[in-house]
C-alpha cells in the first residue's frame, strides 16, 4: 500500500479512534492547553535559561498510546517531520543564543519512542558559590548564604559576595524551633563578615543535630566607644564581653539561609564521581569541590520547572528525615520537620512514575509552586509526590496549571512524601548557576 492509500485508510478510521479516547483526557488536555500566563521572575539571567521552548519539538501532551499508533502509521513521514521540526528548533535556538554570549540556550529532546523518555539538556550543572568563614566554639566554620527574608540584607550580601542572594520573605515566619542563632558584627575587626567585620559566630553546627538549622536568626554585635575590639570566636566569648560592658547586642527580625559546608571535625559529603551528565543520580553527594583557601564550594545544580513552566535550578543542602538526607549526601536537619504545616515551607512536586527523566525518582523533572522573585518563594520545600493512575498514558506536565488540570480530571494522585513515615522537608535554594 503506498503512502496515499495509507493516509486515506487512516482518515477513514480516525473518527472511531478519536471516539475511543477517554473524556477525562479530553478535559485535561483542554485545560492544560490554557496554561498559566507567564510572568517575570528570578535573577538577572533567569530569562536566558528559561524553558519556554522545552516541548516545541514533539507534541508531548498527547497520551503515549496515541503517539505510538501514529508512529506505526508511517515511520518515514514521522522521521521527516521530526527532522523538519528539529531544524526549525535549531534555527530558533541559534537566534536566541546571539542575545547573550554568556549563556547557552537549552533544548529538550524526546526519544524515538515519543512520550516515554524526557531528556532535558543541562539537567545537572556545576554551580560555584562563595564561601564565608565564621566560628563555632573557637573552631572555624565555612558556610554559604543563599536567601534572606530581608531585602536590605539580601542586597548587602549580594554586593559583598558578588553572588545573588534571593529574597525569600516567607522566611520571616520561621518558628524558633526551626532556627539557630547567629551573631553578626557591625564594627570592630575587619573581616569576612556580612557587614565587613569579623566572621559570624554560630551557636550550633550539624554536629549538634538537635539544635542545628541552616535558617538563622540574627543578633547584631556592636563594640562600644572606648573599647579595644578583638576577635570573638564563640558565643561564650560574646556573652562575657557583654557582661564586661564592651559590646551591645541587638536582636534582628531577619532570617537568613546560611547552610554550613565545613565545621569543626566535619563537612558535607563531596561526590566521588565529579563528571556531570544529564543522567547524574541524586545519590552520593551534592558537592563537587570545597575550596576553603579560595573560599568557594561547587554544588550540583538540578534543573526543574517553576510554577509557570520556566526553567529553574536548585541545589540541595540539608533535609529531614535522615534517610533521604543520607541518600542525597546532605546534612540531616531534624529541626526542619517543624515547618511541615508552616507557610515557610512551599510545595515542590516530584513524580513517582510516568515519563522517565532527570527527576530525583528517575522520572520527569519536578515542578515548584514558587520561584525566585515570587512572593511565595522559599528555599524550604515540602515535597509532594505525583503518581499517574495509568503510567502507560502519562503526559509531560510543565507547570502548576498542568498539575491542577490532570488532578481535576482524576488522572493523577498527589500526596505528601513521608519517607520513614516522617515529615519530609528539603532545603533547596533556587539559584542562577550561570552568574
Amino acid at each position: 500500500m503506498n503512502t496515499t492509500l495509507k493516509i486515506i485508510a487512516f482518515l477513514a478510521i480516525l473518527p472511531l479512534f478519536t471516539a475511543g479516547l477517554t473524556q477525562s483526557y479530553d478535559v485535561a488536555f483542554a485545560e492544560k492547553a490554557q496554561g498559566t500566563p507567564s510572568k517575570s521572575y528570578g535573577s538577572k539571567n533567569a530569562g536566558i535559561v528559561c524553558g519556554d521552548r522545552l516541548c516545541s519539538e514533539v507534541p508531548v501532551t498527547q497520551p503515549v498510546q496515541e503517539k505510538t499508533e501514529q508512529k506505526k502509521m508511517d515511520d518515514k513521514q514521522m522521521t521527516d517531520k521530526h527532522m523538519a521540526n528539529k531544524e526549525m528548533m535549531d534555527k530558533k535556538m541559534s537566534e536566541k543564543e546571539t542575545m547573550d554570549d554568556n549563556h547557552m540556550m537549552e533544548k529538550t529532546e524526546m526519544s524515538a519512542d515519543a512520550g516515554s523518555v524526557l531528556k532535558l539538556s543541562r539537567a545537572n550543572v556545576p554551580a560555584k558559590i562563595p564561601l564565608h568563614k565564621g566560628f563555632y566554639n573557637g573552631g572555624d566554620v565555612y558556610f554559604i548564604i543563599t536567601d534572606s527574608s530581608d531585602k536590605t540584607h539580601a542586597d548587602i550580601i549580594t554586593k559583598n559576595q558578588k553572588w545573588k542572594v534571593e529574597l525569600a520573605p516567607l522566611l520571616k515566619n520561621t518558628p524558633t524551633t526551626a532556627l539557630s542563632k547567629t551573631y553578626m558584627f557591625t564594627n570592630g575587626i575587619s573581616g569576612d563578615g556580612v557587614h565587613g567585620y569579623q566572621g559570624e559566630v554560630f551557636t550550633s553546627t550539624p554536629a549538634q543535630p538537635e539544635t542545628y538549622s541552616a535558617l538563622t536568626s540574627h543578633v547584631h554585635v556592636t563594640w562600644k566607644d572606648g573599647t579595644t575590639p578583638r576577635i570573638l570566636n564563640s558565643e561564650k566569648a560574646i556573652t562575657d564581653a557583654e557582661k564586661k560592658g564592651e559590646i551591645s547586642l541587638t536582636p534582628l527580625e531577619v532570617v537568613i539561609n546560611m547552610p554550613q559546608i565545613v565545621w569543626p571535625d566535619g563537612q558535607m559529603m563531596v561526590k566521588e564521581d565529579k563528571i556531570l551528565s544529564d543522567h547524574t543520580p541524586y545519590g552520593g553527594g551534592q558537592i563537587l569541590d570545597i575550596d576553603t583557601e579560595g573560599k568557594t564550594v561547587t554544588f550540583i545544580a538540578h534543573r526543574g520547572w517553576g510554577p509557570d513552566g520556566r526553567t529553574i535550578y536548585y541545589i540541595v543542602t540539608d533535609a529531614t528525615p535522615s534517610g533521604p538526607a543520607e541518600m542525597m549526601g546532605v546534612i540531616s536537619s531534624p529541626t526542619s520537620a517543624s515547618l511541615i504545616a508552616n507557610s515557610v515551607a512551599v510545595d515542590l512536586f516530584q513524580f513517582t512514575n510516568g515519563i522517565k527523566g532527570s527527576g530525583p525518582l528517575g522520572f520527569q523533572a519536578g515542578i515548584a509552586s514558587g520561584a525566585q522573585g515570587d512572593a511565595n518563594y522559599s528555599p524550604m520545600w515540602r515535597i509532594n509526590v505525583i503518581t499517574w493512575k495509568d503510567a502507560n498514558n502519562s503526559a509531560l506536565l510543565e507547570n502548576i496549571s498542568d498539575i491542577t488540570a490532570y488532578q481535576k480530571a482524576g488522572l493523577i494522585d498527589i500526596s505528601l512524601a513521608r519517607p520513614m513515615d516522617s515529615d519530609h522537608i528539603v532545603n533547596c535554594p533556587f539559584i542562577d548557576p550561570f552568574q
